[in-house]
């Protein structure tokens, strides 16, 4: 058997699939809207050098830029689901070049904006808001813009500066294509010689078999596989880094973690403490190992029993229930949002929710004003994937509840606030679970989710982003990097990160780099350690019956960009910019871990 056995695309029922009519009825209709697009781009670029004769001119550019944004964010949306639900397929990955090179054309077409509002000057644009009422809404992104003054270019540059988008794309898509669409892995086998199919969209499955042999051999299959192409992934990843570095230059930031935090006013503590406090308390994860390798009575543990089944069987889920057990786990939110969550899941057909062929690998939820916002995922039928499942609707219901409430401009949020969201979901969901499950095999299955989860966003996203701050300051001081540098650096850190424990790789190990495209956007997974920090602190909130708790969560999702990340959090209950929901969350990770080691015993 081989990853060929999987189903074809056409052979998906269609209930699982996404709902790509509802963007466009046809490929050709995208064709159309394209066209239309490109006219846009042109009437956007008509109204540069004209925003400063007065509000009504600027008004007529901010329409005309927000038009093109919605058109081209249902394009986008389109390409990128139809090309990552069948990476092999031609015609999608056309399709989704273009959206890239027309996301290119819309930065430059709109790069004049913010260096003529800045000559416009914030007491001129005061007075106009407050002549013209639908400048108002404006206020934050352009009290905003004057925070960043110091780092917006000339129109020229900024011009280049937007172009350089969609090349930029490049190594992105490189990745996604070689290890989505290329790479062919060996079979994993059974203790029995059944072969088992490896591929990006069962790799977890398989990683969670009961049967040691078969995770051996998966996990030696894929880390080979990426090992094959260790030099040309390494390559591929340091020409990212290094157009990051030229951006951090273009605008004279110190530093790359300097202008990844500048984004979102994120102070540096937030970054530094995250990484200290996940130092300081690697002990509790070295005890995690401990409880696994006594629970699974092996004489050395390896990194693929990280997954492996601790409780004597696993309950085998349908989509239909975990979209009732995550419903039931947000019902504290309210009937509106659960019953927009379930209508979205069961009926809009948000979630494209199936394994196939040349479905890439991982999840994430995508979509912009206009559409739904749609949830890419493969079902693996366990726990993991109803977690799975919570994570990406706390995404898509950030998005759908800011879309129904904010003006185009703040319809976006960070990334900061987006895990946020996603593992608010998660501990919601789980706390339900806990709660209304007793029986002992059900609570170490849910626990053992929970520590997964803990696993992939507290324990390898911090280490991942060591690893990152340490390679873009190599890069920034114009040092050479190899694919053996990196996966040094990377065995060291888990060395560390595993202590006596677990049985280290290096080559093995050392490869993780690769094996995350979060790689190629910079300083994005300590989010996801931040994320899941605040998220079990607003859920406690929640779930100790906190007054007001649940409407201030929903009122920061509504919120949307609308408000800097760390105010938006304060209001809605936790306060990121201190120690204390880091330290928080490894005290909830420690509970799980004496829990466990309590049921398995």
């Amino acid at each position: 058997m081989s990853a060929s056995d999987l189903p074809a695309r056409d052979n998906v029922p269609e209930n699982y699939k996404w709902n790509a009519s509802s963007v466009f009825a046809s490929r050709a209709a995208w064709e159309a809207e394209f066209k239309r697009a490109m006219s846009s781009v042109t009437r956007v670029r008509r109204h540069s050098g004209l925003i400063g004769k007065g509000r009504t001119q600027l008004l007529a550019a901010m329409r005309d830029i927000e038009a093109l944004t919605r058109r081209t964010g249902r394009l986008v949306t389109y390409a990128v689901m139809d090309h990552h639900v069948e990476t092999t397929q031609p015609e999608a990955a056309r399709l989704y070049g273009r959206a890239m090179g027309l996301v290119g054309q819309v930065m430059s077409a709109q790069s004049f904006l913010d260096p003529q509002l800045l000559r416009v000057g914030r007491t001129k644009l005061r007075q106009w808001m407050k002549a013209e009422p639908l400048l108002a809404k404006y206020a934050h992104y352009y009290d905003d813009l004057f925070r960043k003054q110091k780092h917006v270019r000339s129109a020229e540059v900024e011009e280049v500066l937007g172009m350089l988008a969609d090349p930029f794309s490049g190594p992105h898509m490189l990745n996604n294509m070689l290890t989505s669409a290329d790479f062919q892995f060996r079979p994993a086998r059974s203790t029995a010689g059944v072969e088992l199919p490896v591929a990006q969209s069962t790799f977890d499955e398989l990683m969670a078999n009961p049967d040691r042999e078969v995770r051996r051999t998966a996990f030696e299959s894929y880390t080979g596989q990426y090992l094959a192409f260790k030099n040309t992934s390494a390559q591929n990843l340091v020409s990212s880094i290094k157009q990051n570095v030229l951006m951090m230059r273009a605008r004279r930031q110190r530093t790359t973690l300097d202008m990844a935090l500048f984004e979102s006013n994120i102070p540096g503590r937030v970054f530094t403490n995250l990484l200290s406090i996940f130092r300081k308390n690697l002990p509790t994860w070295h005890k995690y190992w401990a409880v696994r390798k006594r629970a699974l009575a092996v004489d050395t543990l390896q990194p693929y029993d990280i997954w492996a089944p601790m409780a004597a069987s696993r309950p085998s889920v349908t989509y239909e229930q975990a979209v009732d057990w995550v419903c039931a786990g947000m019902a504290p939110l309210g009937e509106d949002y659960v019953q927009a969550m379930r209508r979205g899941c069961l009926e809009q057909r948000w979630v494209d929710s199936m394994p196939s062929k040349g479905k890439t690998d991982g999840a994430f939820s995508a979509g912009s004003p206009g559409t739904h916002p749609f949830i890419l995922m493969s079902w693996d039928h366990n726990i993991f994937s109803v977690s799975t499942l919570a994570h990406e609707l706390g995404h898509s219901m950030h998005s759908y509840m800011a879309w129904q409430t904010q003006p185009l401009v703040y319809s976006n949020y960070s990334l900061f606030v987006a895990e946020v969201a996603s593992n608010f979901n998660q501990a919601m969901t789980r706390g339900h679970l806990l709660k209304s499950n007793t029986e002992k095999a059900f609570q170490i299955n849910v626990l053992e989710e929970a520590l997964s989860n803990f696993h992939r966003y507290f324990f390898i996203m911090p280490t991942l982003a060591r690893f990152e701050l340490e390679v873009h300051q190599r890069i920034e001081r114009g040092a050479g990097l190899t694919a053996s540098d990196l996966n040094a650096l990377m065995a060291d850190l888990f060395t560390e990160g595993y202590g006596e424990q677990m049985h280290v790789d290096r080559e093995q190990v050392g490869i993780t780099w690769a094996t995350f495209g979060h790689m190629y956007s910079d300083y994005y997974v300590y989010q996801y350690a931040t994320g899941i920090s605040g998220a079990n602190a607003l859920a406690k909130r929640i779930l100790d019956g906190v007054p007001g708790a649940a409407g201030a969560y929903v009122d920061f999702l509504k919120a949307g960009g609308s408000q800097y990340p760390l105010e938006l959090l304060k209001k809605a209950g936790v306060n990121l910019a201190t120690p204390k929901p880091v330290e928080s969350a490894f005290g909830v990770l420690s509970e799980y871990v004496d829990k466990l080691d309590e049921l398995t015993r």
